[in-house]
């Protein structure tokens, strides 16, 4: 059988994630093909993951693809090298695709874009938009037109409200299968020390270095503020970029103390706040919490797809800001709740703990939460059900 060839392009870590999660679906049902990944932002540590040949010289910038939130970080990323890296990208691809039999873009205007000017057949993964921010999806007219090419042979929604806007917006070939990003919440078992009689509140600071840490500091102080009104148990899903030195660093500037391994402490005056960091378990944390207390993108939509209630605060940014938090608000419904527009607000932690109090003795409030994320974000096994219809034009 001759071995055909596919290169799946994305452009952020999300991205990355839903398309590595379809390629290795793709892989088991249709081992006589190749694949090649071209992460556009980023450095595609998904795809480094599966050893996964990559393309065009992939790179961090300082926005990680989130510009469109804030002009200034625009500049950054051009002051960075985004034209040229750009330009690089374009002759890389125009260069090799011949080769490829079907190009898979997931993301948003840069891999649709990408794809069509390979004037190869490609599918698209519209994973970074959806119709429940605005109520109707207002596609830029360029991503329409890449759409509407007879060489675009489907195009995957990330919840059914999407793929039904572009059905009557005349997008016939649009369809839901699924989102991959729920399909990797399977607990590891690991032990994360949980007492059974007290709530337990997930702290989600995102992925990105320095930016997690910024945000760290915050959700650690909205923790102090939790434990002046009563006693519940924290714990915090961290990324291998955060290290033992981070921590012991974070706690005291906040005058905190760190205990090895991964606990922070703080002395009030009633009581002592306890928070357990934990690598790797980011499955085990959000399945067997309460409450998200979350300051990240992909991994705040898993936990609304868990049914779990989600308080986001205002970061520093780049990437979560007001912004960031107010859209995905938009994005995900009822589940998310932003409190405050500053991350200086004076008041700002306060408000949080109180907000944490009302939210866990209001058990209608928690049971909509459930209904909600299944229509927000889904259930399991889209990774699957986007690479069966991907194989169809293999």
């Amino acid at each position: 059988m001759v071995k055909k060839e596919v290169l799946f392009m994305s452009n952020g870590h999300g991205e990355d994630l839903n398309g590595s999660l379809i390629l290795q679906e793709l892989l088991k049902m249709a081992p006589h093909i190749t694949i090649t990944a071209m992460p556009l932002v980023g450095e595609g540590n998904a795809y480094r993951a599966l050893n996964l040949p990559l393309i065009g010289q992939p790179k961090n910038l300082p926005s990680g693809g989130i510009f469109y939130m804030n002009p200034l970080t625009l500049l950054k990323d051009i002051g960075a090298g985004l034209i040229g890296l750009t330009l690089y990208q374009i002759r890389t691809l125009l260069k090799v695709c011949s080769r490829y039999d079907l190009i898979v873009a997931v993301g948003d205007i840069f891999p649709i874009t990408m794809a069509y000017i390979s004037r190869r057949p490609y599918v698209a993964f519209l994973v970074s938009t959806s119709s429940f921010y605005e109520g109707r999806l207002n596609l830029p007219w360029l991503t329409r037109w890449c759409l509407r090419s007879p060489r675009c042979l489907a195009i995957f929604t990330r919840d059914a409200f999407t793929a039904q806007d572009l059905q009557q917006q005349g997008f016939k070939k649009a369809s839901f299968w699924g989102y991959p990003i729920m399909d990797i919440l399977t607990p590891t078992r690991t032990n994360i020390n949980l007492n059974p009689n007290l709530p337990t509140i997930a702290l989600l600071p995102g992925s990105r270095l320095p930016e997690a840490l910024n945000n760290l500091a915050l959700l650690l102080q909205v923790c102090a503020e939790v434990g002046k009104l009563e006693t519940l148990q924290f714990r915090v899903a961290l990324v291998k970029a955060i290290q033992k030195s981070n921590l012991e660093t974070l706690a005291k500037q906040l005058e905190w103390q760190y205990q090895s391994p991964g606990i922070l402490l703080k002395k009030q005056e009633k009581n002592l706040i306890q928070v357990e960091c934990y690598y790797g378990a980011f499955a085990d944390i959000i399945t067997n919490c309460d409450l998200v207390l979350g300051m990240a993108g992909t991994a705040v939509e898993q936990a609304v797809g868990l049914g779990k209630p989600v308080i986001q605060l205002p970061g520093k940014g780049p990437q979560f800001t007001y912004a960031f938090a107010e859209a995905q608000m938009r994005l995900l419904g009822i589940s998310v709740t932003t409190i405050g527009k500053r991350y200086n607000d004076p008041n700002l932690f306060t408000k949080v703990a109180q907000r944490i109090q009302t939210i866990l003795k209001d058990d209608n409030y928690l049971k909509k939460c459930v209904d909600n994320g299944q229509e927000r974000v889904g259930k399991p096994g889209g990774a699957m059900e986007i690479a069966q219809a991907i194989a169809k034009f293999i």
